[in-house]
Protein backbone atom coordinates (compact mmCIF):
# COMPACT_ATOMS: atom_id res chain seq x y z
CA UNK A 1 0.00 0.00 0.00
CA UNK A 2 1.35 3.19 -0.62
CA UNK A 3 2.16 5.34 1.80
CA UNK A 4 2.54 9.12 2.67
CA UNK A 5 4.12 11.31 5.04
CA UNK A 6 1.73 14.51 3.79
CA UNK A 7 -0.51 15.49 6.56
CA UNK A 8 -2.65 17.08 4.20
CA UNK A 9 -3.46 13.69 2.42
CA UNK A 10 -5.81 11.09 4.15
CA UNK A 11 -6.40 7.27 3.00
CA UNK A 12 -9.48 5.33 2.47
CA UNK A 13 -8.98 1.33 1.90
CA UNK A 14 -11.92 -0.27 0.75
CA UNK A 15 -12.23 -4.09 1.05
CA UNK A 16 -15.19 -6.49 0.62
CA UNK A 17 -17.04 -8.28 -1.88
CA UNK A 18 -19.91 -7.87 -4.22
CA UNK A 19 -21.59 -10.74 -2.67
CA UNK A 20 -24.64 -11.39 -4.92
CA UNK A 21 -28.32 -10.14 -6.16
CA UNK A 22 -31.87 -10.96 -6.06
CA UNK A 23 -33.52 -10.62 -10.04
CA UNK A 24 -36.64 -13.04 -9.66
CA UNK A 25 -37.21 -12.63 -12.94
CA UNK A 26 -33.56 -13.27 -14.15
CA UNK A 27 -30.95 -15.69 -14.19
CA UNK A 28 -27.52 -16.19 -15.39
CA UNK A 29 -26.07 -12.85 -14.53
CA UNK A 30 -23.15 -11.25 -14.18
CA UNK A 31 -22.06 -7.75 -12.51
CA UNK A 32 -19.70 -5.16 -13.87
CA UNK A 33 -18.52 -2.34 -10.95
CA UNK A 34 -16.29 0.67 -11.13
CA UNK A 35 -15.90 3.53 -8.84
CA UNK A 36 -17.06 7.00 -9.23
CA UNK A 37 -15.14 9.71 -7.46
CA UNK A 38 -14.06 13.79 -6.87
CA UNK A 39 -11.47 15.57 -8.85
CA UNK A 40 -9.29 15.33 -4.94
CA UNK A 41 -9.34 11.67 -5.12
CA UNK A 42 -6.99 9.36 -6.88
CA UNK A 43 -6.50 5.48 -6.32
CA UNK A 44 -3.26 4.00 -5.17
CA UNK A 45 -3.94 0.41 -5.35
CA UNK A 46 -6.34 -1.86 -6.59
CA UNK A 47 -8.46 -2.15 -8.84
CA UNK A 48 -10.85 0.96 -10.11
CA UNK A 49 -13.32 -1.79 -11.91
CA UNK A 50 -13.99 -5.00 -12.11
CA UNK A 51 -16.55 -7.99 -14.09
CA UNK A 52 -17.62 -10.55 -12.32
CA UNK A 53 -18.16 -14.24 -13.02
CA UNK A 54 -21.50 -15.36 -14.55
CA UNK A 55 -23.69 -17.37 -12.23
CA UNK A 56 -26.79 -19.11 -11.76
CA UNK A 57 -29.17 -19.43 -9.29
CA UNK A 58 -29.05 -22.39 -7.32
CA UNK A 59 -31.84 -25.11 -6.46
CA UNK A 60 -31.62 -24.32 -2.88
CA UNK A 61 -31.97 -20.22 -3.41
CA UNK A 62 -33.03 -18.20 -5.85
CA UNK A 63 -30.45 -15.71 -4.94
CA UNK A 64 -27.31 -15.35 -7.75
CA UNK A 65 -24.04 -15.54 -5.48
CA UNK A 66 -21.10 -13.92 -6.95
CA UNK A 67 -18.86 -13.23 -4.10
CA UNK A 68 -16.23 -10.86 -5.83
CA UNK A 69 -13.53 -9.37 -4.34
CA UNK A 70 -13.24 -5.67 -3.86
CA UNK A 71 -9.63 -4.11 -2.71
CA UNK A 72 -8.76 -0.33 -3.46
CA UNK A 73 -7.37 2.42 -1.61
CA UNK A 74 -7.60 5.98 -2.63
CA UNK A 75 -6.37 9.22 -1.40
CA UNK A 76 -7.36 12.45 -0.99
CA UNK A 77 -7.03 15.72 0.79
CA UNK A 78 -10.95 16.63 1.41
CA UNK A 79 -13.73 14.34 1.99
CA UNK A 80 -15.88 15.93 -1.09
CA UNK A 81 -16.27 14.08 -3.79
CA UNK A 82 -16.49 10.86 -1.43
CA UNK A 83 -16.29 7.56 -4.02
CA UNK A 84 -19.34 5.99 -4.89
CA UNK A 85 -19.80 2.52 -6.09
CA UNK A 86 -21.70 1.83 -9.68
CA UNK A 87 -22.80 -1.31 -10.67
CA UNK A 88 -24.34 -2.74 -13.40
CA UNK A 89 -25.73 -5.78 -13.86
CA UNK A 90 -26.15 -8.13 -17.46
CA UNK A 91 -27.62 -11.11 -19.10
CA UNK A 92 -29.43 -12.70 -22.17
CA UNK A 93 -32.40 -11.59 -22.96
CA UNK A 94 -34.78 -14.55 -24.97
CA UNK A 95 -32.60 -14.13 -27.75
CA UNK A 96 -29.54 -14.80 -26.24
CA UNK A 97 -28.19 -11.13 -26.61
CA UNK A 98 -26.74 -9.12 -23.67
CA UNK A 99 -28.77 -6.45 -22.48
CA UNK A 100 -28.75 -4.73 -19.11
CA UNK A 101 -30.79 -5.72 -16.10
CA UNK A 102 -29.74 -3.47 -13.66
CA UNK A 103 -27.73 -0.33 -12.55
CA UNK A 104 -27.27 0.92 -9.14
CA UNK A 105 -25.02 3.16 -7.02
CA UNK A 106 -24.29 3.47 -3.34
CA UNK A 107 -21.28 6.09 -1.51
CA UNK A 108 -18.37 3.88 0.29
CA UNK A 109 -19.49 3.74 4.02
CA UNK A 110 -18.05 6.75 5.61
CA UNK A 111 -17.29 5.01 8.99
CA UNK A 112 -14.61 2.24 9.33
CA UNK A 113 -15.92 -1.01 10.07
CA UNK A 114 -18.00 -3.68 8.82
CA UNK A 115 -20.98 -2.92 6.46
CA UNK A 116 -23.69 -3.95 4.47
CA UNK A 117 -25.44 -2.58 1.17
CA UNK A 118 -28.26 -3.81 -0.18
CA UNK A 119 -28.67 -1.32 -3.51
CA UNK A 120 -31.52 -1.11 -5.47
CA UNK A 121 -31.13 -1.54 -8.99
CA UNK A 122 -33.08 0.45 -11.73
CA UNK A 123 -33.41 0.05 -15.58
CA UNK A 124 -34.02 3.15 -18.34
CA UNK A 125 -37.33 2.46 -19.73
CA UNK A 126 -38.34 3.36 -23.46
CA UNK A 127 -40.16 6.64 -23.54
CA UNK A 128 -42.92 5.38 -26.07
CA UNK A 129 -44.61 2.06 -26.74
CA UNK A 130 -43.11 1.52 -30.73
CA UNK A 131 -39.64 2.08 -29.53
CA UNK A 132 -40.27 -0.48 -26.61
CA UNK A 133 -41.57 -3.11 -29.48
CA UNK A 134 -38.28 -2.64 -31.80
CA UNK A 135 -35.88 -2.75 -28.72
CA UNK A 136 -37.57 -6.21 -27.64
CA UNK A 137 -37.64 -7.51 -31.58
CA UNK A 138 -34.15 -6.01 -32.31
CA UNK A 139 -32.51 -7.47 -28.93
CA UNK A 140 -32.18 -4.39 -27.69
CA UNK A 141 -32.84 -1.85 -24.72
CA UNK A 142 -32.34 1.22 -23.98
CA UNK A 143 -28.54 1.61 -21.91
CA UNK A 144 -26.50 4.45 -20.73
CA UNK A 145 -23.94 4.83 -22.94
CA UNK A 146 -21.63 5.24 -19.41
CA UNK A 147 -22.80 3.71 -16.31
CA UNK A 148 -21.10 6.36 -14.18
CA UNK A 149 -24.18 8.92 -15.04
CA UNK A 150 -26.36 6.41 -12.08
CA UNK A 151 -23.58 7.97 -9.55
CA UNK A 152 -24.68 11.94 -10.75
CA UNK A 153 -28.43 13.37 -10.36
CA UNK A 154 -27.99 15.66 -13.44
CA UNK A 155 -29.91 14.89 -16.53
CA UNK A 156 -30.78 11.80 -15.03
CA UNK A 157 -34.62 13.31 -13.72
CA UNK A 158 -35.46 13.31 -17.40
CA UNK A 159 -34.83 9.21 -17.90
CA UNK A 160 -37.66 7.49 -17.39
CA UNK A 161 -36.73 4.28 -15.06
CA UNK A 162 -38.19 1.24 -13.42
CA UNK A 163 -36.82 -0.47 -10.16
CA UNK A 164 -35.74 -4.29 -10.98
CA UNK A 165 -33.50 -6.14 -8.48
CA UNK A 166 -31.55 -5.84 -5.82
CA UNK A 167 -27.22 -6.04 -5.34
CA UNK A 168 -25.39 -7.06 -1.87
CA UNK A 169 -22.39 -5.64 -1.29
CA UNK A 170 -20.43 -6.10 2.37
CA UNK A 171 -16.99 -3.36 2.51
CA UNK A 172 -14.85 -3.86 5.57
CA UNK A 173 -13.49 0.36 5.55
CA UNK A 174 -10.09 1.59 7.22
CA UNK A 175 -9.06 4.97 7.11
CA UNK A 176 -6.05 6.54 7.55
CA UNK A 177 -5.13 10.36 8.91
CA UNK A 178 -8.69 11.35 8.46
CA UNK A 179 -8.72 12.34 12.53
CA UNK A 180 -5.50 14.13 12.43
CA UNK A 181 -6.86 16.14 9.82
CA UNK A 182 -10.22 16.88 11.57
CA UNK A 183 -12.38 14.73 10.27
CA UNK A 184 -14.49 12.21 13.03
CA UNK A 185 -15.56 9.14 11.19
CA UNK A 186 -16.77 7.46 14.41
CA UNK A 187 -15.70 4.61 16.64
CA UNK A 188 -12.75 2.49 14.10
CA UNK A 189 -14.80 -0.43 15.78
CA UNK A 190 -18.11 -0.21 14.49
CA UNK A 191 -19.67 -2.79 12.80
CA UNK A 192 -23.09 -1.71 10.90
CA UNK A 193 -25.53 -3.34 9.21
CA UNK A 194 -27.71 -1.11 6.67
CA UNK A 195 -29.83 -0.89 3.33
CA UNK A 196 -28.35 1.69 0.63
CA UNK A 197 -31.08 5.17 0.41
CA UNK A 198 -30.09 5.80 -2.99
CA UNK A 199 -31.88 8.38 -4.82
CA UNK A 200 -31.92 6.27 -8.37
CA UNK A 201 -34.56 4.14 -6.10
CA UNK A 202 -36.62 7.71 -5.47
CA UNK A 203 -36.51 8.28 -8.96
CA UNK A 204 -37.90 4.65 -9.69
CA UNK A 205 -40.77 4.99 -8.11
Amino acid sequence: METTSNSSVFLLTVNGQIEGANFPDYDNLYCKYCYVYGHDWAPTTGLEEGITQITSKSSQSHKLIWNFPLETTFKSTNPSGWPQLVVSVYGPDVFGNDVVRGYGATHIPFTPGQHIRTIPMFVPEPTWRLQKFTGWLLGRRPEYTDPKVVAHGEGREVTRVRSQGFVTVSFHIMTKDMKRMGYDTGPTNSSTVQSATSSQSRDAQ
